[in-house]
């Protein structure tokens, strides 16, 4: 190796970042000019970015104009197109304000209008339009206890449809009769359209009595006027199959598996074999950490000595149980558990991050562990597995300067986890 450990698995963290930057992966996809109007739209913590990389290469003849919803700190400069900062992961009145105004600004296109919708992670309490009733703080309200509950984005991203005026399906519905053309960077486990930024421009499978079950599963206990909507499933959102939704172009621009193949061919270059676990990782982030531990200390008993390092890649979305008061994002905590089941074991280290740059609602992507982190931890008067009960990673890797400190990437393909194996 030509680097530090900790030093290389950064390396392998940019390369993936890399691979889903908006300016490289968006161009590809846009679509011909229309002979009418082409109105922008879209949210996301990628969606200024890739709002910037449009213009870069729309035609300055063409007409285009529109408005894309971004979280606080993640906007860019476009000349075209509004760049409009909200609340996330809480939706706030400016994700909401700015939600009425998309719903406005494709309301009244016509046929030869197309509506060019950019999302990505973050979208889904970007565009916080409440359902009649239901008012943002219900929203916030539902939002905090099923991020504290453990519940997959699947099921957020269920609930969070039935409670909107604008996801599932409802954004493309508004626009008719112009074309719509999504184009997606994906940060949800399969790639599922429906799940990303709640898939506000195609079908939805799921329904009213799924969002009821969801809150039922984790035991939510939702504000009465959210109660009252779901139950009510007045206006539910189109199925697979809706006549009204065909026709439409939606292009997956970026992938966590891209962002995976990257750093494995990062790994080659730097004379290391990767194997990727998948782009799919779910769980409970400690519990996914003690069977990543278990192959890790497996692959270095077997491996021969002297050979090449191996490199342990996957991506996906790990969910945290919030039962303690401590400070962390699910990678933080995934790494924290990683180290006491790796109980310091020799030429190991790892890197989890949020390829978003934020990891949960921290100020870090994510953080790094060595051989010795549990050593000097405990060299400080930390105790790993009592921060580990009060959720409180991000507490001891601030102290151990271990964080991985990214700032916003504009970009977001989930989770990156890279496990080094020296032996």
């Amino acid at each position: 190796m030509s680097q530090p450990p900790h030093e290389l698995l950064g390396h392998l963290f940019r390369a993936a970042l890399a691979a889903a930057a908006p300016a490289t992966r968006v161009p590809d996809f846009l679509p011909p000019t229309p002979a009418g109007r082409t109105i922008v739209v879209g949210a996301g913590k990628a969606a200024a970015a890739m709002a910037q990389a449009v213009e870069a290469q729309w035609p300055d003849h063409a007409p285009l104009e529109g408005l894309v919803i971004t979280r606080y700190g993640h906007g860019v400069l476009c000349r075209r197109v509004a760049v409009i900062e909200a609340g996330h992961p809480l939706p706030d009145t400016a994700g909401t304000e700015a939600a009425q105004r998309t719903l406005a600004l494709v309301s009244g296109l016509g046929e030869r209008d197309l509506v060019l919708c950019l999302l990505s992670g973050g979208g889904s309490a970007l565009l916080a339009a409440p359902a009649s009733g239901v008012t943002l703080d219900d929203k916030r309200t539902v939002t905090a206890a099923l991020l504290r509950s453990g519940a997959t984005i699947g099921e957020i991203n269920c609930v969070r449809k039935h409670l909107s005026t604008i996801k599932g399906g409802r954004l493309a519905l508004a626009a008719a009769p112009a074309a719509v053309v999504t184009l997606a960077i994906s940060d949800v486990p399969g790639d599922d359209p429906a799940v990303i930024a709640s898939g506000p421009t195609v079908p939805d499978p799921t329904t009213f009595a799924d969002a009821r079950a969801v809150l039922a599963r984790h035991r939510v206990a939702a504000p009465r006027p959210v109660i009252a909507h779901l139950e009510a499933a007045a206006d539910e959102t189109p199925e697979p199959g809706d006549r009204r939704l065909t026709g439409h172009a939606y292009h997956m621009v970026a992938r966590p598996q891209d962002a995976l193949d990257a750093a494995a061919a990062a790994c080659r270059a730097e004379g290391l074999d990767p194997l990727i676990l998948g782009d799919r990782v779910q769980g409970e982030a400690r519990e996914v950490a003690r069977e990543h531990a278990a192959l890790a200390l497996r692959a270095g008993r077997e491996r021969t000595p002297g050979g090449r390092p191996l490199v342990l890649l996957s991506g996906g979305e790990t969910t945290v149980t919030v039962r303690g008061g401590g400070r962390g994002g699910r990678n933080a905590e995934y790494l924290l558990a990683l180290a006491i089941a790796l109980q310091s074991e020799t030429g190991v280290s790892a890197l989890a991050a949020d390829t978003d740059g934020i990891d949960g609602t921290e100020d870090n992507a994510g953080a790094v562990i060595r051989p010795d982190t549990l050593a000097r931890a405990r060299a400080l008067g930390l105790d790993p597995a009592a921060h580990l009960d009060d959720n409180d990673a991000y507490s001891l890797f601030a102290m151990l300067g271990d964080l991985v400190m990214t700032g916003p990437t504009r970009t977001n393909v989930n989770d990156f986890r890279a496990i080094l194996i020296e032996r």
